[in-house]
């Protein structure tokens, strides 16, 4: 489980200040860790984020000017300059932004500052994908066989055709200076690879600042494995075991846990020293992750080694009971590697979804907004690590990641269970988010027997797995909304405030509301008698009614003879309604909407705000339906607005390096065969 390697011991060095070159959720996180190790705390923040979580839970904060990623958490210099200046004497760089950058642990070094991370020779190994795989090769760690072309290299069709032919198909074209799925393509036959390299080099470009990719036989469905390596300064690197990251969308991973249920002992065995071999090869120090692919046949091979904390770092500390925070800084500070961690065990099993500001049904494409709220709840065994809070703004600057919720059990079905029920029972409120895919796979039978590998939400697409809200949902959610509606405006009256909501001494007309759950117009009328409450939806009558108890925040009613609590939380005229059947979001229509307000028939509109990078139509062209209108970037991702059908850009209203908000018109087009 362990190795030795020649390294120069370093001696004890006390951190007494830690600043945090990080955001969100890790942020509070690694403070949450130096706190209890009676650690001061700094945190550098952006001004989007002067408001948040992890600002207020650091003792000291330094706002870095600006909004754009390339302005404050990326920006070294102000970074070691902000720890120079609060006293801080370590810097922990979470993951992402400079995590694996050798240069800012180099800049960390210079300055006297202690880089709670590996040394700058094992980041600037693994920091190239392509050296990385040559030195896992040569360490008799198994690699897939691929090739590689550079930054600066032009794009020769036939040279880059040729190159593929050779690797075989299916090959996947990957940023060899980055991650998260980024500059990342899918190649199945020559015709597409020449297009797929040039977009995958614009978008590493953009995103990590180097255009260089490298070609790779891709392995069809395999397993995502990865290994927990850590290392000291004494010359011990030692494996905690594995973790399984195989659900994934857009090369992101969405549930992980630990440890795989595909792994046996002998396997496990296998793949440890696989990854210690690794860390061994690169005279690794800290918390590290060997990242391997494995064939349905059991084989693996290596992908890459991540010098930092993983976002999944959660899983691995439920199931070994060790804090990997407290060891990385443990292991900054020149202390050895604790027994508990050079014996570690695996104690049950551990879940973890990571819960992100997305629609699945649009390609996952990612929101934006105020968080109005945000509450899991605590039940046993679940943990939540999170960066907001009810009232965070949530912007395009960043990854949309709201929190992780990890869940531990005796055993995998036990962590399951858990975890789904707590994401079913979560209220979040003012964005659109993953949440109902997540709990949608967790109960999912294919999930629930361990068949999972990256193919997972390829056979299984979002909206069939999430379906669409049920006439019982949408009739308990739509009525409990209306009356809770009535409870506000009854404790808010002047007069007569003791008396029952909706009672009448003398019958009435039915009361009428309208709402809109995603494009559907829903129509309630409803009237309370001596005997219940009679409504219609739609004017289809309901049956078995009743209203038990109404405040303007929760309904107690029964529908069809079945009793529920439903949960109301009204901001403006959205109204969140969330019970035992689910949550749903509802917009009250006004009963006289502005004039004007509608976009002109064909209008395409700007999904999310974001910055316009291409434009690919043009004024007077005829396209056909699906073509590429125009391409934007938010939050470190491109998303294409296509035409719904054939017919005429008749206007074209953005350009280049223009910024767009959400909802803004980007083009017309005109249907030809409507005309």
């Amino acid at each position: 489980m362990s190795t030795q390697s020649a390294q120069s011991i370093t001696g004890p060095r006390p951190i007494r200040k830690l600043l945090v070159a990080n955001r969100g959720e890790i942020a509070e996180r690694v403070i949450r860790s130096a706190r209890a190790m009676d650690i001061a705390t700094v945190a550098v923040h952006s001004d989007p984020d002067t408001d948040a979580l992890f600002v207020d839970a650091a003792d000291e904060a330094v706002l870095l000017p600006g909004a754009a990623s390339s302005d404050t958490y990326l920006r070294a210099d102000l970074i070691v300059a902000a720890a120079l200046a609060t006293g801080a004497d370590a810097i922990h760089p979470g993951y992402g932004f400079l995590s694996e950058n050798a240069d800012f642990a180099r800049s960390c070094a210079e300055a006297g500052l202690t880089f709670v991370g590996p040394p700058v020779e094992a980041i600037e190994a693994m920091g190239s994908k392509i050296a990385a795989k040559e030195l896992m090769a040569k360490a008799g760690v198994p690699v897939l066989p691929g090739a590689t072309i550079d930054d600066t290299d032009e794009v020769d069709a036939a040279a880059v055709t040729a190159m593929a032919d050779e690797i075989g198909y299916p090959l996947l074209v990957k940023a060899a200076f980055g991650g998260g799925g980024r500059g990342m393509r899918i190649v199945r036959a020559d015709a597409d690879v020449v297009e797929a390299v040039t977009g995958a080099r614009r978008e590493a470009a953009s995103s990590f600042g180097n255009g260089t990719v490298f070609l790779e036989r891709f392995v069809e469905n395999p397993r995502h494995i990865e290994v927990q390596i850590f290392g000291d300064t004494h010359g011990t690197v030692v494996h905690l075991f594995e973790r399984e990251c195989s659900i994934q969308r857009r090369y992101q991973k969405i549930i992980e846990e630990a440890p795989s249920s595909a792994v046996d002992e002998e396997l496990r065995a296998q793949l440890g020293d696989a990854a210690v071999a690794a860390g061994a090869a690169i005279g690794y120090t800290g918390a590290g992750t060997v990242e391997f692919v494995m064939a349905p046949t059991g084989e693996f091979f290596f992908l890459e080694v991540n010098t930092r904390l993983q976002v999944e770092h959660p899983v691995t500390e439920e199931i070994t009971g060790l804090d990997l925070v407290a060891l990385q800084i443990q292991v900054a500070e020149g202390e050895p590697l604790p027994v508990e961690a050079l014996e570690a065990t695996i104690a049950g099993h551990a879940v973890e979804a990571r819960l992100y500001a997305e629609d699945p049904a649009a390609d996952y494409l990612p929101g934006s907004g105020t968080l109005q709220r945000f509450h899991v709840p605590a039940l046993p065994g679940v943990r939540v690590d999170t960066g907001v809070r009810d009232g965070s703004v949530v912007g395009t600057n960043y990854d949309p990641m709201l929190a992780k919720v990890i869940a531990h059990g005796r055993t995998r079905t036990e962590a399951v269970r858990k975890l789904a029920r707590a994401l079913a029972e979560a209220q979040i409120h003012g964005l659109v988010t993953n949440r109902d895919l997540l709990v949608a796979i967790l109960r999912e039978p294919e999930f629930l027997a361990g068949a999972t590998d990256t193919g997972y939400l390829t056979r299984h697409e979002p909206a069939a797995l999430v379906g669409v809200p049920g006439k019982e949902i949408v009739a308990v959610h739509v009525l409990a909304a209306a009356v809770a509606a009535q409870a506000s405006r009854r404790a808010g009256a002047r007069v007569q405030r003791p008396v029952p909501t909706g009672w009448r001494n003398v019958a009435s007309a039915s009361q009428h509301a309208e709402y809109r759950i995603g494009e559907t117009d829903i129509d309630l009328t409803y009237r309370f008698t001596r005997d219940g409450v009679e409504a219609r939806l739609d004017g289809i009558p309901l049956a078995g009614l009743a209203v038990l108890d109404a405040r303007p925040d929760r309904v107690d009613l029964r529908v069809d003879g079945v009793r529920r609590t439903v949960h109301v939380h009204q901001v403006g005229e959205t109204v969140y309604c969330d019970s035992v059947l689910g949550g749903t979001t509802l917009i009250e229509r006004p009963r006289l909407p502005e004039p004007g307000t509608d976009a002109a028939p064909g209008s395409l509109l700007a999904p999310m705000p974001g910055t316009v990078i291409r434009v690919v139509a043009e004024q007077g062209q005829h396209v056909e339906a699906g073509a590429v209108i125009a391409v934007f970037e938010a939050m470190k991702m491109e998303h294409s607005v296509r035409a719904p059908v054939a017919g005429t850009v008749s206007e074209l209203s953005v350009h280049v390096g223009q910024t767009v908000e959400s909802g803004e018109i980007v083009a017309v087009i005109t249907d030809e065969e409507a005309a």
